[in-house]
């Protein structure tokens, strides 16, 4: 089927999609990221919040210097201080945007800018134009415009184009937009903005009423030509639109909505992957595009249908997203050739120091499990040490659990050559060794939330742990790996204090973004 446009992808996992609560990246794990939303071929990555925090600044200027292809943007409020900061985050991108703000609903200047109209309009104009003196490449948003004064907001985005504006930015801020509606906003901006021909039109919408990637795909045919987006739909609240789901509806409806992106829609599973383990946002089993079921066939008449002919119930292969159907396996006898060949054909890119660390692990799995699937080799791939600080490492830990025993527990830590041995009593031989971990590390530590899976089915199967930890109103999150679950959850344990230990700094993104 004909395209007769290209969608931008400008995708904001970093930026809003860290605003997430609970969510709080080191800056190697913003890097990480950031190179695999390279990988995946979105146009724009927008890095961060510069004025946000020092470590947002750093991640910033860090992933503007080492990834290359798509255009990197930092987010600035619409103030000097906020576009100084930004454009010094971006020096070293060989393609840079500033994306400024600033809001336009009556009921954000009235009760949040104590601005008037005429305030906001001359401070978006002299945004823009102070931000074209860094860089050619400037958007800008005007916060909450779904629920804004048509009129107004047209005025606003007229100004901020003729001031150097090469991207205006229509964001449904609070997700309170149908489709419909969406749609004609787009049409309306298209037809009273005389100078709208010079200008890319983006949308943000956000997922409160459950429409962000319906709204967004009405914007598309409604003449829009670049989406911003989060990897599993992270964001504010109900998060954002899903990079995986619009981008797939676009891939597989090519023939109603007739544009293209320049994704590679090979690497969504993966980057969603990576995006869970690192931010500990587990994906629901029933998520469109990228749960566990979304391609599982359970009903006999829906297996009968796809094993005669695939297209009978799935209207798109596991494949096109990265997932991969091979049916070998490995297993304690297999080398480390064939296991780097198998992470080439399941399409990861790794170092030879990661391909070597990740042989130790799959060889010690190996041991435990008589075969090692995809996925047990996929969470080992998405477990593996993310570069950051650890302070922490567990060397031994021992329980004692029966329904009529007091559950029991030891552990023993390293730390900087020191050993740290500690025991403890529980609720259960999870509790007991966290309370274990607690006392050993000597501080107090509060636990969130604790989830537990089977990565793979059978008797062996390798446990994942995540586990959510609270301390002074900050959240931080773990994963741990084992076919023993009480030592999967002990690692998740120690992995969320090494992150919270590691976090100096971080945190305050989410506190200060606002923005879309």
């Amino acid at each position: 089927m004909l395209e007769t446009r290209r969608i931008q992808i400008f995708d904001t996992t970093l930026r809003d999609g860290e605003q997430t609560p609970g969510v709080c990246l080191a800056a190697a794990e913003k890097l990480e990221i950031a190179q695999a939303l390279a990988r995946l071929k979105v146009d724009v990555i927008e890095a961060g919040f510069p004025f946000a925090s020092p470590g947002d600044f750093a991640a910033v200027r860090e992933i503007a210097a080492q990834v290359k292809g798509p255009v990197i943007a930092a987010l600035a409020r619409a103030n000097k201080e906020d576009i100084d900061l930004a454009a010094q985050a971006l020096e070293g991108a060989k393609r840079r945007r500033i994306h400024t703000f600033i809001a336009t609903s009556d009921i954000h200047l009235e009760h949040k800018l104590k601005m008037n109209r005429f305030q906001v309009l001359k401070r978006a104009e002299e945004a823009v134009r102070y931000a074209r003196k860094f860089t050619d490449d400037v958007e800008f948003s005007a916060e909450d415009a779904s629920r804004s004064d048509r009129d107004f907001l047209c005025q606003v985005y007229a100004a901020a184009i003729a001031a150097g504006a090469t991207v205006i930015n229509i964001p449904d801020t609070v997700g309170y937009s149908t489709p419909e509606e969406f749609g004609a906003l787009i049409r309306y901006i298209r037809e009273h903005v005389p100078n709208i021909d010079k200008a890319v039109i983006s949308v943000h919408c956000h997922d409160d009423l459950g429409m962000a990637v319906a709204n967004s795909l009405a914007a598309v045919a409604a003449g829009a030509t670049q989406v911003e987006c989060t990897v599993n739909g992270l964001g504010e609240r109900a998060g954002n639109a899903a990079l995986e789901e619009l981008v797939m509806a676009l891939h597989t409806r090519r023939d109603f909505y007739r544009v293209g992106t320049g994704v590679d829609t090979r690497q969504i599973y993966r980057t969603s992957k990576l995006v869970s383990t690192l931010t500990g946002i587990a994906v629901p089993p029933n998520k469109a595009v990228i749960g566990e079921n979304a391609f599982a066939h359970e009903s006999g008449i829906h297996q009968h249908g796809v094993l005669n002919h695939a297209g009978t119930y799935e209207i798109m292969s596991p494949e096109t997203i990265g997932i991969s159907r091979n049916s070998i396996v490995l297993g304690k006898h297999s080398g480390r050739h064939a296991f780097e060949q198998r992470l080439r054909q399941l399409g990861y890119e790794l170092e030879e120091k990661a391909v070597t660390e990740l042989f130790v692990r799959f060889k010690e799995l190996a041991d435990r499990k008589k075969i090692v699937f995809d996925r047990d080799i996929e969470a080992l791939v998405a477990n593996k040490a993310s570069g950051q600080p650890e302070w922490y490492q567990l060397v031994y830990h021992h329980v004692v659990s029966g329904n009529q025993t007091l559950a029991t527990a030891s552990v023993r830590l390293a730390a900087s050559g020191a050993v740290f041995e500690a025991a403890a009593c529980g609720d259960g031989p999870v509790d007991a060794t966290f309370k274990a971990i607690e006392k050993a590390v000597g501080f107090s530590i509060g636990l969130k939330d604790f989830q537990l899976k089977a990565v793979t089915a059978g008797e062996d199967a390798l446990g994942e742990a995540t586990v959510w930890v609270e301390r002074e109103g900050r959240t931080f999150s773990g994963r741990g790996l084992s076919t023993d679950i009480i030592e999967a959850s002990a690692r998740a344990y120690v992995s969320a204090i090494n992150k919270m230990l590691a976090a100096c700094g971080c945190g305050a993104s989410g506190q200060a973004a606002g923005g879309n």
